[in-house]
């Protein structure tokens, strides 16, 4: 009889293995160490350590194209796991996955990024028109106005570019990234990249997902008024005075404070690209993308015929661009939250819970950029956002078949949920006197999960 030669570890022997310079992982049951792999993988280490010590296989399938497979072998480690199991919801999922492959749907992207990219290149040029060939003060207006929407679709690109190859090889890809991301809109594809990967892993985990780390001006639960660690941005989520009041407040001011948000997103560029102790790839080629757009946009505002116009026109972009900050909120702020890292055994799960779609029109998937579909994109994020909408009755029967939240809201029914959501954690940190929670079971009953 043959002995099985197998080397094998326990789940609780991976999981000592989860940090940086010990850092392994398991897929499909086999164990392998990344811990030198983490600098130079091309999602970033921020999301290889958020799953460390685990099983990722479901997220591995997300994220990475068969051919990514034949470079596993180089980390194995010669060990298996004992224990390893997959639940009905991932087998479910691994064969949704199998199916779209074989239909070809991640190759079919039907030249959404050609004729978003033209439509681009159409409105710049009126955009450029309107401010130096025009004197209409009217004209200045639309042409502020047009500019951020610009930005979105232009942002819509290089998002897409970042999750697959939207171009014809991966040289033209960051090509379109830094011109779509760096270029027009002035935010770096390299800050986007190292938050929205950590998002997409820990989705609605309040200490790890940075798109909800947002003291002190926004809170969408109390749970992040006990000042909690962000492991993202290694630091603590001080939860003082100054972001009592203003949280108090969060529902009054959340539509205005988003026509601000870029403000936020120039800053937090500039302090990653100039940041002397992380790691920023093609660092470089940002801060040339960067440059490119802090020349043309000031040269821009400067052919406008008074500050007071060129203050208008500010405000016209970023009020316009500002739909585009407010979709992004309403797909997760009303969705439920949890705290700790996320967990490789119910990756499926926490995408499902963490998100809400945006039901609509098919004739609005251009402005929405498919993200309406938000859960489709969670759980697969290499598909084009052409076939997102395809796909949608699948996920809406595999939901149902294992009794997970399907969460499809009107843009109406989703600004209400998110204002309740930040209503309920006003008023709780209204009643707060020692920077804690102090009725858990009231907001167990006033929010969404």
């Amino acid at each position: 009889m043959e002995v099985d030669k197998k080397k094998y570890i326990t789940s609780d022997e991976l999981k000592k293995h989860d940090k940086k310079g010990d850092l392994w992982i398991s897929i499909q049951g086999k164990v392998y160490n990344v811990s030198d792999w983490g600098k130079d993988h091309p999602g970033g280490e921020v999301v290889l350590l958020n799953l460390a010590g685990q099983d990722v296989t479901d997220a591995f399938i997300a994220y990475h194209p068969g051919t990514a497979w034949k470079h596993l072998d180089q980390f194995f480690t010669g060990y298996y796991l004992e224990d390893f199991k997959v639940s009905e919801v991932s087998k479910d999922y691994r064969r949704l996955v199998s199916e779209f492959v074989k239909m070809g749907l991640f190759e079919k992207k039907e030249h959404v990024a050609l004729f978003t990219l033209t439509s681009v290149a159409i409105m710049f040029s009126l955009v450029v028109y309107g401010v130096v060939g025009c004197t209409s003060i009217w004209a200045h207006l639309a042409s502020g106005m047009l500019l951020g929407l610009l930005w979105m679709q232009s942002t819509y690109v290089g998002h897409d570019s970042g999750h697959y190859e939207v171009m014809s090889s991966p040289g033209y890809n960051k090509l379109a990234q830094i011109i779509c991301g760096n270029c027009l809109t002035g935010i770096s594809i390299a800050w986007w990249k190292w938050t929205h990967n950590a998002h997409h892993i820990a989705c609605n985990s309040l200490d790890y997902d940075p798109d909800l780390q947002h003291i002190p001006v926004f809170a969408v639960s109390s749970r992040l008024f006990g000042s909690i660690k962000s492991y993202f941005y290694d630091r603590q989520l001080k939860f003082d005075a100054l972001s009592r009041f203003l949280i108090s407040y969060q529902h009054i001011t959340f539509y205005p404070v988003l026509c601000f948000a870029r403000l936020n997103l120039y800053l937090q560029t500039f302090l990653l690209l100039f940041s002397a102790r992380r790691n920023v790839p093609d660092r470089l080629y940002n801060i040339m993308g960067i440059l490119v757009f802090w020349t043309w946009f000031p040269l821009l505002l400067s052919c406008l015929p008074s500050w007071s116009e060129r203050l208008m026109y500010v405000l016209a972009c970023f009020v316009v661009c500002s739909i585009q900050h407010l979709q992004f909120c309403l797909n997760h702020f009303a969705a439920n939250v949890y705290v700790g890292p996320p967990s490789g055994n119910d990756w499926f799960e926490k995408q499902t819970a963490g998100t809400l779609d945006i039901s609509c029109s098919k004739w609005m998937d251009w402005f929405f950029g498919g993200l309406q579909f938000q859960l489709e994109h969670h759980l697969f994020p290499r598909l084009p956002r052409a076939q997102l909408r395809k796909v949608s009755p699948l996920v809406v029967d595999l939901c149902k078949k294992h009794n997970l939240p399907y969460r499809s809201l009107t843009f109406v029914e989703a600004n209400l949920w998110t204002l309740k959501t930040l209503r309920t954690a006003a008023l709780q940190a209204r009643e707060i006197t020692n920077s804690a929670p102090q009725n858990l079971l009231w907001e167990a009953f006033n929010t969404h999960g």
